[in-house]
């Protein structure tokens, strides 16, 4: 099956793609603090639940999404029609590297998407280069709450120094010229929700579609993260979202 299919699949029933609450999402943009006519990029919108989330915040903004998905972006289309934003949501479907805009914005969000640029320092600098002076960049990455243990490495195929730990990661911002002014850290529960709706929703498909000739391999997809998960990261890695302004 596509990877990109399988995560759509994986992803309809919790369409924010980071371990973070709706509420918290909330309080994150409210922190962010931006005009009512703000402009907002997502770099990895997925289907588009945070610029979605934002343009609630920001009733006479504009938000354009960057995927390289056409799932998740039919997906986000359709999100944005049913709650009457489609007016002002702009999808494009393309590599966030690539994505030249039409100017400059206030608010940038890269959320659980630093890989599209090749990770943290890449994203600083790059999904930088599109907030304005006095913008807010918003990145989600994650970080090595405790050292990390063989097994995690296995699981998130993955070398020690991929990540580091917050004060690290805070450190790295600083040194790229931003500074966080606000950061949630995704919590057990959060985590826990995300990794069993992902799983979830992937089992549960292969379950109601067993003549699918997609279905098994759903199946040990879920089976094979499930375990990654549980028996590898699982309170190991951690998530933060970081609001950052220039130093």
């Amino acid at each position: 099956m596509d990877r990109q299919r399988l995560s759509s699949i994986a992803h309809s029933h919790h369409p924010i793609a980071a371990p973070i609450s709706g509420v918290n999402v909330n309080r994150l943009l409210r922190r962010a603090g931006r005009q009512p006519a703000a402009r907002v990029l997502d770099l990895g919108c997925g289907e588009g639940s945070w610029a979605l989330q934002a343009l609630a915040h920001y009733p006479d903004g504009h938000a354009d999404g960057v995927d390289v998905s056409p799932y998740a972006l039919e997906r986000a289309a359709g999100a944005a029609a049913e709650r009457g934003l489609a007016d002002r949501l702009t999808l494009h479907e393309r590599d966030a590297r690539t994505y030249v805009p039409d100017g400059d914005y206030d608010l940038v969000l890269c959320v659980g998407s630093t890989n599209a640029f090749g990770g943290f320092g890449e994203t600083l600098e790059l999904a930088g280069r599109h907030v304005n002076a006095d913008g807010v960049l918003m990145v989600g990455e994650g970080f090595w709450q405790v050292p990390p243990t063989p097994e995690a490495l296995a699981a998130l195929d993955a070398k020690p120094e991929e990540f580091t730990d917050l004060a690290g990661l805070v450190d790295a911002a600083e040194q790229a010229g931003w500074t966080p002014v606000y950061a949630h850290v995704s919590d057990a529960a959060e985590w826990d929700d995300y990794e069993w709706s992902w799983i979830g929703s992937l089992t549960e498909w292969a379950l109601d579609n067993p003549g699918h000739p997609d279905a098994a391999e759903a199946l040990t997809a879920a089976r094979e993260h499930r375990d990654q998960w549980l028996r590898g990261y699982r309170a190991v890695l951690g998530f933060v979202t970081l609001v950052l302004r220039r130093i």
